[in-house]
């Protein structure tokens, strides 16, 4: 009887092994379909100009939705959707901006007249309105008025019929309760609508960065400088930019004043105040009839900042994100191992104007919040040596399925870190998420490989380490699959709280 009982055990153990072999085989299949050179393509039809630079709200936009629906119904990755549908709406306003528009420092006392020139110095406004404003030009620090604070850029400075030099953010760097009172001046919607309501004619905006989450105000025309064009506006003042703008911040003290130059702004633009964006929501539905009711969001947005002066592609913001999620959920779709979790891929609209698409996934959620293990989120990553999984160390449970997968078959340097706090207003989809109560992470890179060009013409392709897409994609995978299918995961549990 003893032999017959350890005869059988050792054929279930074979049985058990060459089941397992079978589907690590399987998976390891799966694994090498995921390829740099698709993901690459995928990344030039992204940022290619067809798609006009995916500004949320405009037709580019809703058209390279589309595509990446098609993409994922010709992978039989289903609609997210409860009415089998691909795309979540909401509102999403957005401006057309035709030419760059110039910026001249017009002939004065000291100064002879100078032109400006894009993309170079400055960048047209991403909603700036469209016409041309002349005028003095005064300093305003940050262009806040906080009187709770005790701080006051506007204190005794006109500047009804000026033109304003700005500084973006705020003069509070520390990460503590603090920020949480200063967090409302840090907009620049705040800044625009505030610098407007004194009186205002238009603002050059110290942040050589496109951006279209400001505000569209009538008659109100802005661009956006480089320091170069900051220092030549400040030049026999007496005063330093540079050192005027780290005063400021150190001391926490406002220092506006008038520069005695004038400064011609021109703009040529559309407002679109009625238009609608879209999320674009997939899954891998779960395989077991208990464990699928329970699911894990991946998400990276899919805008980019339009078209301002020229194409601005978006090849690494976002992308990159965009590509490795597809490309890990037609992975999954295609695996003949399946997850025993439902796996919800999130392609957000309107990160770029203010975080649109996350916000209305967690005030209008696909799944029942209860029921969600985390949400990862990716945004940039596409260039470099490493990967990185943010808030990783706090999740013990979550990241070792990713050092697992890493360790066993990916072979990156790899690293994790421990979730905190932050008082800052959220800049990111998943710091949506997190503010919501969500257990959340977030996939990077490290070791910077290329030049990165944010937020500028030159964010193209040439940029992309295609081969870090790849073991993005990859880790993604095996990650997500080890995390669906371990039974001992509970959802949402273990959640750092948010300020």
């Amino acid at each position: 009887m003893n032999k017959k009982y350890l005869l059988l055990l050792l054929l279930a153990f074979l049985v058990m092994n060459l089941q397992a072999q079978d589907q690590e085989k399987a998976i390891l299949a799966t694994f090498h379909s995921i390829s740099s050179n698709d993901m690459l393509i995928d990344a030039s039809v992204l940022s290619s100009a067809k798609f006009g630079g995916r500004l949320s709200g405009s037709p580019g936009y809703l058209a390279v939705a589309g595509w990446v629906a098609d993409q994922l119904r010709q992978a039989k990755v289903k609609p997210g959707l409860s009415d089998s549908t691909y795309f979540q709406y909401f509102p999403n306003a957005y401006t057309e901006v035709h030419t760059p528009g110039s910026i001249t420092l017009l002939a004065g006392k000291s100064n002879k007249r100078k032109e400006y020139h894009f993309p170079d110095d400055f960048y047209p406004g991403s909603n700036s309105a469209s016409g041309s404003v002349s005028g003095e030009v005064v300093y305003v620090g940050f262009g806040i008025s906080a009187p709770e604070l005790g701080y006051d850029d506007y204190t005794n400075i006109d500047v009804k019929g000026k033109i304003l030099l700005m500084e973006t953010g705020i003069p509070y760097s520390a990460n503590d309760s603090m920020q949480l009172k200063w967090e409302k001046y840090s907009y620049h919607r705040y800044k625009f609508q505030h610098a407007r309501e004194l009186g205002a004619l238009g603002l050059l905006y110290v942040s050589k960065i496109a951006n279209p989450n400001t505000s569209y105000l009538k008659g109100f025309v802005y661009a956006h400088v480089g320091e170069p064009v900051a220092e030549d506006l400040f030049a026999e003042t007496g005063k330093k930019y540079a050192e005027t703008h780290a005063s400021i911040t150190k001391s926490v003290k406002p220092n506006s004043f008038p520069l005695h130059k004038k400064v011609k702004i021109t703009a040529s633009t559309s407002y679109f105040p009625e238009s609608r964006s879209c999320n674009v929501i997939a899954m891998v539905e779960g395989s077991d009839p208990k464990l699928k009711e329970e699911a894990i969001i991946v998400g990276a947005h899919l805008d980019a900042v339009g078209h301002p002066g020229c194409l601005f592609p978006g090849a690494l913001d976002n992308g990159s994100g965009s590509v490795d999620i597809l490309a890990a959920a037609k992975a999954l779709a295609a695996s003949s191992v399946k997850p025993d979790r439902t796996i919800i891929f999130v392609f957000f609209g309107g990160e770029e104007c203010g975080l649109y698409g996350s916000k209305k996934m967690v005030e209008t959620p696909v799944w029942p919040k209860e029921k969600v293990v985390c949400m990862i989120n990716l945004d940039m990553v596409g260039n470099g040596t490493g990967l990185q999984l943010a808030n990783g160390k706090s999740y013990p449970e979550i990241l070792k399925h990713f050092e697992d997968a890493n360790a066993k078959y990916i072979h990156r340097d790899f690293g994790a870190s421990t979730a905190r706090v932050s008082y800052s207003r959220p800049r990111t989809d998943g710091a949506i998420f997190e503010k919501a109560g969500y257990k959340t992470l977030h996939l990077f890179t490290s070791g910077t490989v290329k030049i990165v060009y944010y937020h500028a013409p030159l964010d193209n392709t040439d940029g992309l380490t295609p081969e870090i897409m790849e073991d993005a994609s990859k880790l993604l995978y095996l990650g997500l699959l080890g995390l669906a299918n371990d039974k001992a995961i509970l959802p949402n549990s273990g959640r750092i709280s948010a300020p």
